[in-house]
């Protein structure tokens, strides 16, 4: 009976790691629509040892950014398997890279509602995303930084922080955007993305005004419907 015991006992902490306790934590707040208590609660309702769960996390605060790094991470996967990804113009590549993270938050929409509209504060509640705009803003400046012609002079030493800040701002309107979004399939989201990249890369070209307008005309229709 001993040798059965410590068996199972091995086999149920073999299967704890990073993903099952993420997963367990958005099970979690999606059923009963709040969060765990503390860490102990979480752990003793999942048969979970506290030193287990304190090697992957050091508290409850550190899986809920997890998870939206884990949502970064797997866009990025996705992209990858697209052996011409590299090949793309900066434009496309943000398309590419806005269009997918996108997805990922549709398949996980439940949890950004709940993540994100926590204690009625929307977006206002962005600590979740401390760790993910870290990565956003890293992967924006080493995969998707835009690289301008010799006329820019010494703007090009700015270019990279300008680039990887006002792409995290324009995920933060897209995403706010996408939060109130009431469209089939979330069209008008994907319009938004397609509209806002096609200006913010303009932006850094020679061209801006005709992208201005047609973005401003796009917002104006939907705030008037």
């Amino acid at each position: 009976m001993a040798t059965t015991k410590q068996t199972k006992t091995k086999t149920k902490k073999n299967r704890i790691d990073d993903h099952h306790i993420i997963s367990l934590y958005m099970d979690d707040v999606l059923v009963h629509n709040e969060e765990p208590q503390n860490a102990f609660v979480f752990c003793r309702k999942h048969a979970i040892e506290e030193s287990d769960f304190y090697s992957f996390f050091g508290s409850l605060e550190a899986v809920k950014q997890a998870i939206w790094v884990k949502f970064f991470e797997n866009a990025v996967v996705a992209i990858e398997k697209e052996p011409a990804f590299e090949s793309y113009t900066d434009k496309n590549k943000l398309l590419t890279f806005y269009f997918t993270l996108f997805e990922i938050l549709t398949l996980n929409r439940s949890y950004v509602l709940f993540s994100l509209q926590e204690n009625k504060e929307g977006l206002k509640n962005l600590k979740n995303l401390k760790d993910f705009r870290n990565h956003f803003k890293d992967y924006v400046v080493n995969t998707i930084k835009s690289k301008p012609s010799e006329p820019y002079g010494k703007v090009a030493k700015v270019t990279e922080p300008i680039f990887s800040e006002g792409a995290w701002l324009q995920f933060l309107f897209l995403l706010k955007f996408w939060l109130e979004d009431t469209s089939k399939g979330f069209e008008k989201t994907d319009v938004l993305i397609e509209k806002s990249v096609n200006t913010v890369v303009d932006l850094l070209d020679t061209k801006p005004l005709e992208s201005l307008l047609d973005l401003g005309k796009f917002l104006w229709k939907e705030k008037m419907q």
